[in-house]
C-alpha cells in the first residue's frame, strides 16, 4: 500500500516541482557597450579580446576587404574558405558572430566539420 501511494503521489509531485523550478536562459545577456573593437596587441584575454581605447578606433576597424577576392580552389576538396573572424576583422569582437566566404570549384565540397556552441548558415 505504501509503495502505491509513493508511485501515485510522490513521484508525480516531485516531477511537477522539478519542472516548476527549472530556469532556462535562451539568449546571451545584452552587451555592456555599443562596440568593442578587438585590441590584438593586448595580453589580457577575458572572454575574447580586450577592447581598444575608443579614442583610437577608426573606420578601418569596421571594414574588411578580405572577402572580395576569390579563394584558390586548386586543392583536394576543391573549395576554399576565407575567414573573417575577430583575428582578421576586429570590429566583430563581442558580437558573437563571424563571417566567411566559401568558394567552390566544379565538384567542390564542404568537408564535414563542427562548430562548438555555434551554428552555421550557408547562402
Amino acid at each position: 500500500m505504501a509503495m502505491k501511494i509513493y508511485l501515485t503521489v510522490y513521484i508525480p509531485l516531485l516531477m511537477i516541482i522539478c519542472c516548476y523550478k527549472s530556469n532556462v536562459v535562451g539568449a546571451d545577456p545584452d552587451p555592456l557597450q555599443d562596440f568593442c573593437v578587438a585590441d590584438q596587441q593586448s595580453k589580457v584575454l577575458v572572454n575574447g579580446y580586450a577592447c581598444k581605447d575608443p579614442t583610437t578606433v577608426s573606420v578601418e576597424d569596421f571594414s574588411f576587404a578580405g572577402l572580395r577576392k576569390a579563394g584558390d580552389t586548386n586543392n583536394p576538396v576543391q573549395s576554399k574558405v576565407t575567414r573573417a573572424f575577430v583575428q582578421e576583422f576586429g570590429g566583430l569582437n563581442t558580437l558573437g558572430m563571424a563571417i566567411a566566404r566559401i568558394d567552390y570549384a566544379v565538384s567542390g565540397l564542404n568537408p564535414p566539420h563542427f562548430h562548438p556552441r555555434a551554428s552555421e548558415i550557408l547562402l
